[in-house]
């Protein structure tokens, strides 16, 4: 990166650091099942911190993929909200490798924190118009035993309402069907659940007609 990135990222630091609660840190460590440590900062107050840094980096035209993976080094968990963060505020500015740098995020350091948002907001953004990518980036997740990538692939069309492709949903449903893994279980749920904003005939028919898991079946018709 550039220095005068690099510099950026150094005043943001020390600007985070100066509003470090150990108590709440403390806490959201132990909310996070203790997977990662904190500098504790709740996300209105880091938002406040980091928008005029922000505003300095999209001056410098910051890569995206550059700045979340220097974020992903980062040890405490604050550094990779505000990767992301950035990330989705400098959409203008995703490389065309960006979908590599999202799959290192969702498979290092991964929790349901950071890997929804990135499966939602990047992934599902970046292939919304790349129809070709998306398939080859759905079938080589899907075929992968990383529960992350897996569960990123139910989760990615989680905003295309009525552009989601409802086979590929389905296909995906039953291929995990037996999987006993609660954020599998959970992420069938809930994609089903979100799609039936948009067709809550096909998601109850679906739901009803298959065999999905207790969990799944529970999600997906929380609000009927």
């Amino acid at each position: 990166m550039y220095k005068a990135v690099i510099a950026v990222l150094d005043q943001l630091e020390e600007a985070l650091v100066q509003q470090a609660q150990p108590a709440l840190a403390a806490r959201m460590k132990a909310y996070m099942k203790n997977k990662f440590d904190y500098i504790g900062i709740q996300k209105p107050l880091r938002a406040h911190i980091c928008k005029p840094y922000f505003q300095a980096l999209n001056d410098l035209k910051a890569d995206p993929a550059e700045i979340l993976r220097y974020c992903w080094l980062k040890h405490e968990r604050e550094w990779q909200y505000v990767g992301m963060d950035y990330a989705f505020e400098a959409k203008k500015y995703w490389p065309a490798d960006w979908l590599e740098t999202l799959e290192y995020c969702i498979t290092h350091k991964s929790w349901w924190d950071t890997v929804d948002a990135l499966a939602v907001h990047g992934v599902g953004e970046w292939l919304a118009d790349k129809a070709e990518l998306r398939t080859e980036t759905v079938q080589h997740w899907r075929s992968s035993k990383c529960l992350w990538l897996a569960r990123s692939c139910l989760l990615f069309q989680l905003m295309y309402k009525g552009e989601t492709n409802k086979k590929l949903l389905a296909d995906l449903c039953l291929q995990f069907a037996d999987s006993k893994a609660f954020f599998i279980q959970k992420a069938m749920g809930w994609a089903l659940r979100q799609f039936a904003r948009t067709d809550a005939e096909w998601v109850l028919e679906f739901v009803t007609s298959e065999p999905l898991p207790k969990r799944t079946q529970r999600e997906a018709l929380k609000h009927f």
